[in-house]
């Protein structure tokens, strides 16, 4: 029989697979007898508060929540957002037209572009960054611009260095502060910057504010929607995943300008139905407590990342040590590439990471660490990673 492919050349426009590759590394690890320390993976090992449980739990058993919900999120849940936006970062939002609902921050990124832009636009995005702005681009045919981020400049950008010619074409920029995967952080007069260049070229300013809730030594991050004016131009994308442990929930939001906001509520509005009621019930449970009772997992992070970091010393690695995000981004030992180090290191020493080539060109020579192990096991990390440093050292 003759057919044709049942497979959209698109998908291989998506970026790196490493994800699933690593996850084949850590079954072959697994099936040579090694205890596989998982550092690969941003997904938080703690369960949410049992406040956020016990609502999620007696909403599920409201026979109301069970309709379609509906793309924009129920009035509760925005009017919260807007309630927890203006305590966290005091910023007046409208929680009608200022505020929609997500399932999780990627589910909005990776749909971004097919809203707001047209094939054959482009979008300046952050290298080193999350793979899934890439993927956004690519199902939606726009070009990527990298937006190279160094360890030089503390991974911020270089507006000056973008030519006029790229500034023409670009209909988007996207930035993220606490980043994944640098683990940089930015304060309130960067973006005053990104937003006045913004402004003076035209293009949508989007912020990925995922870890807005998870920075360290008593920096608290802002959002971009601090700066007078932004909302004239910019969206933030906020997650309940890491600062509330509701990964697997699915849900975070979207703020800012409204036109922008219409247009990505638009699309899921032909895509979902939006994020199950009860869902929306737990968020709102989340958002109460920590206004009024917070719980901040930030110091849980960071005690982890000060046993990590010095663990990584005595194990003859040294490593920056991160002042916000879940992670760690370290760069390799001499006569490593990203990709070998990562890959040995998980077959010899059992420790699952990421190579740094995963989130752009100028990740490699890096690899990402996950701190979701509790101190013991980061600790026990290190200590294999200096043995196999040892044993293994590149000739």
């Amino acid at each position: 029989m003759n057919r044709q492919s049942w497979r959209s050349d698109r998908l291989d426009r998506l970026g790196s697979a490493i994800f699933s590759e690593v996850a084949g590394w850590k079954a072959a690890a697994r099936s040579a007898g090694l205890d596989v320390i998982q550092l690969d993976i941003g997904s938080p090992d703690r369960p949410p508060a049992m406040g956020i449980r016990e609502r999620l739990a007696a909403a599920s058993l409201r026979p109301e929540l069970y309709r379609y919900p509906g793309t924009d999120g129920s009035p509760v849940f925005r009017l919260k957002v807007a309630e927890w936006f203006k305590h966290r970062f005091r910023v007046e939002l409208d929680p009608e037209r200022e505020v929609l609902s997500l399932m999780g921050t990627q589910d909005g990124l990776a749909h971004l572009a097919l809203a707001v832009t047209n094939p054959g636009d482009a979008a300046l995005l952050p290298d080193p960054g999350y793979p899934v702005y890439q993927a956004g681009l690519a199902v939606a045919g726009v070009e990527t611009v990298p937006l190279p981020l160094t360890a030089e400049r503390g991974y911020l950008p270089d507006f000056d260095a973008v030519p006029d010619v790229v500034w023409d074409k670009v209909k988007f920029m996207l930035l993220s502060y606490p980043s994944n995967p640098t683990a940089a952080v930015a304060d309130l007069s960067f973006f005053e910057e990104a937003v006045a260049v913004a402004k003076r070229r035209g293009v949508l300013l989007v912020h990925d504010n995922a870890y807005s809730e998870m920075a360290y030594d008593g920096f608290k991050p802002p959002s971009v929607l601090e700066v007078p004016g932004a909302k004239e131009i910019a969206i933030e994308f906020h997650s309940l995943s890491k600062s509330f442990h509701l990964a697997g929930a699915r849900i975070g939001f979207a703020v800012g300008n409204p036109e922008a906001l219409d247009s990505l509520r638009a699309l899921k509005n032909n895509i979902d139905f939006g994020v199950f009621l009860a869902v929306q019930e737990a968020a709102v449970e989340a958002l109460e407590l920590d206004m009024n009772a917070p719980d901040p997992v930030a110091p849980e992070y960071e005690r982890r990342r000060d046993a990590f970091v010095s663990a990584m010393v005595e194990a003859g690695w040294p490593i920056p040590a991160p002042r916000g995000s879940m992670f760690a981004w370290a760069p390799v030992p001499a006569g490593w590439s990203s990709r070998a180090l990562a890959k040995a290191m998980l077959a010899h020493a059992g420790v699952a990471v990421i190579p740094g080539n995963t989130f752009g060109a100028l990740g490699e020579g890096y690899v990402r660490f996950a701190l979701v192990e509790p101190e013991e096991r980061l600790r026990e990390a290190a200590a294999r990673i200096g043995r196999f440093l040892r044993e293994h050292a590149p000739s």
